[in-house]
């Protein structure tokens, strides 16, 4: 499928989505909008954000299509050829886990915002973003044209969130022949010679114990908020690390925070997104996914990102323990 996603009205925080779906058999055909979400591990209920879902042809004609529940709709004869959705959604939660819009930012996680055909979850995705051509995209998804996002099935393209923005700070290091990107956002003054030096130390740390890495590319995109915040949230391939006040980045405090969120984040590449709890081997995006095994890849993880910082350069100088 082919998404195109438009901000005409940045201000109102409405994110527009066209979905474009090529229909080969007629008969009835259904779209879901994710309820459930990796990452988080809860239900978001995020269909309660949509509003205005227009189905046409090609050509324009209105097609029938309703709510058969909560978060699915249906269209009960859906004709041969391409059939385009249209909808807004509402990007108004700043944070590790959510979906942003202002006049100079768009951040979104798909798995919040991108309906899908159930049937098609193996055929590749592709996402267009109609910004500004002076914007830079961050994403782990790779840029197949100017800002054309492919993704190679519905579970890559739901698990990566991206940032598109005129004022992205962004640079890279490699580490046994993996690439490893820093995205920031936000205001503060960075000492990158600083911070990829630190995070080569943890990321070098974690590599040298799992020997390999899941991925050949991996993406750190930092919010830093204007106020006091702390979140983060893994991807395969990235994470997206909330932090405030972003002013004061480079203070010890929040330096540390940062280091320690972004060490717990990429052993999560191993840790529950490469090694998953039997109950999450495959996603239900549509209903709770249970596992009683939080204490493993949220427990673990926690003890092990602050055991790597401990064991990198960058926690010799600082007895963070010790406080």
């Amino acid at each position: 499928m082919k998404y195109i996603i438009k901000t005409p009205i940045p201000q109102s925080r409405f994110v527009l989505i066209e979905a474009h779906k090529e229909v080969k058999e007629h008969g009835p055909i259904e779209f879901q909008l994710p309820s459930w979400r990796p990452g988080r591990y809860e239900l978001g209920n995020f269909a309660k954000n949509l509003r205005g879902l227009l189905a046409t042809t090609e050509s324009g004609t209105d097609l029938p299509i309703h709510k058969i529940n909560k978060d699915r709709w249906r269209i009960d004869e859906a004709p041969l050829g391409k059939i385009i959705l249209q909808y807004e959604y509402y990007a108004a939660q700043p944070d590790a886990g959510a979906c942003w819009l202002d006049n100079d930012f768009l951040y979104l996680n798909p798995v919040h915002c991108i309906l899908y055909d159930p049937i098609e979850a193996t055929e590749p995705y592709f996402l267009h973003l109609q910004i500004p051509s002076d914007y830079q995209i961050a994403c782990s998804l790779k840029e197949v044209e100017n800002n054309v996002l492919r993704a190679e099935n519905l579970d890559e393209l739901l698990d990566a969130p991206f940032f598109a923005a005129k004022s992205l700070q962004h640079r890279s290091y490699s580490v046994n022949d993996y690439q490893f990107h820093v995205w920031i956002y936000g205001e503060c003054q960075p000492d990158w010679t600083r911070i990829i030096k630190d995070f080569e130390a943890f990321t070098k740390v974690q590599l040298d114990m799992m020997k390999s890495f899941p991925v050949a590319e991996y993406h750190f995109l930092i919010l830093l908020l204007p106020y006091r915040f702390y979140h983060g949230v893994e991807h395969q391939a990235s994470t997206v690390l909330a932090l405030g006040p972003g002013y004061q980045l480079m203070n010890n405090d929040m330096y540390s925070d940062l280091m320690g969120v972004a060490s717990h984040e990429l052993f999560h590449a191993w840790n529950v997104k490469t090694l998953r709890p039997h109950d999450f081997v495959k996603y239900d995006y549509t209903q709770e996914n249970y596992s009683r095994l939080g204490w493993v890849y949220e427990g673990f993880t926690t003890y092990y990102g602050d055991l790597f910082l401990a064991r990198s350069v960058f926690l010799a100088h600082k007895n963070i323990f010790q406080s």
